[in-house]
């Protein structure tokens, strides 16, 4: 059966999906002993993030084991992670 989503690192917070994901759907992902089953509370794109656990307000988006952005509202375990909810710290400029 072909996995619905990857985690890319353990210290990650998102997963990323391989395929167009609807709402309610329990999506597990696994990776060197630590698995994670998460209920999708919206439709996730193929190729976006969602979450695996509540992210607060101001709080790194982990992905590939590194911080990749900073939550700008709290994100709820199962959301859709994209430029709507996080902001990316990296080459701003203004930092």
């Amino acid at each position: 059966m072909k996995p619905k989503a990857i985690l890319i690192d353990t210290k990650d917070n998102v997963a990323t999906a391989f395929q167009d994901l609807k709402a309610g759907d329990q999506v597990t992902v696994a990776l060197e002993g630590k698995e994670v089953t998460t209920a999708l509370v919206q439709d996730i794109p193929f190729g976006h993030k969602f979450s695996l656990s509540d992210i607060a307000l101001h709080q790194p988006v982990v992905k590939y084991g590194e911080a990749i952005g900073l939550a700008i509202q709290p994100i709820k375990a199962g959301q859709h992670v994209h430029v709507h909810n996080m902001e990316s710290q990296k080459g701003r400029g203004d930092k």
